[in-house]
C-alpha cells in the first residue's frame, strides 16, 4: 500500500530543519515559519521543532546573545537597536533584554561608537560640518540605537 504523501512529506520535517540550522543558526520562531513555509503540518513542525531542541540544535537563549554579540561587534546595532531586532526573529523580551546584557558587557557601546565614527567618519568634524552633514552623521548612529546624547559627545570630543 503506498505512503500518503503528506505522512511522508511530515516525516521529512526534522531532515528539513536541521538543513535550515546547518545554514545558519535561527530562532524557534523562524525555524517554525520556515518550516510552516515548506507546507509541513503544525504536528510535524512540533515534533522537529522539540527534537531539535532535545539534541540543543535549537536554543533561543544562546541564538539571542549571538545575535545581539554579532550586531554589536559590527557595529550595526545597540541597545533599542539590538533588542528591536531580537523580538523581531520571535525572541522572548525576557531573552532579549538578558542578552542584550550580556553582549553590552563585552562590547561597551561608547567603544563601539568611537571606533565607528573613526573607521566611518575619520575625516568628519562636527564643529565644521554643515548642518545637514551634522544630520546625515547624527542620523546614521541613531539609527544603530545610539543614544543621542552619547552621540554628541563622542562628537564634540573628535572635533576637538
Amino acid at each position: 500500500m503506498p505512503m500518503d504523501k503528506s505522512k511522508s512529506k511530515d516525516s521529512n520535517s526534522f531532515s528539513a530543519a536541521l538543513r535550515l540550522l546547518t545554514r545558519r543558526d535561527r530562532s524557534e520562531t523562524e525555524l517554525r515559519q520556515k518550516l510552516k513555509q515548506f507546507g509541513f503540518s503544525l504536528s510535524a513542525i512540533e515534533t522537529a521543532i522539540e527534537k531539535c531542541r532535545e539534541y540543543n540544535y535549537l536554543d533561543d537563549n544562546r541564538y539571542a546573545v549571538e545575535r545581539a554579540r554579532i550586531l554589536m561587534r559590527n557595529g550595526r546595532g545597540v541597545g533599542s537597536k539590538v533588542l528591536f531586532d531580537l523580538r523581531r526573529r520571535g525572541i522572548d523580551e525576557t531573552i532579549a533584554s538578558r542578552a542584550l546584557e550580556a553582549a553590552e558587557s563585552e562590547f561597551p557601546t561608547d567603544q563601539i561608537l568611537q571606533e565607528q565614527v573613526s573607521r566611518r567618519f575619520a575625516t568628519f568634524s562636527y564643529s565644521n560640518a554643515s548642518d545637514r552633514e551634522r544630520r546625515r552623521v547624527i542620523g546614521f548612529f541613531q539609527r544603530r540605537g545610539f543614544p543621542l546624547e552619547q552621540i554628541f559627545s563622542i562628537l564634540k570630543d573628535n572635533s576637538k
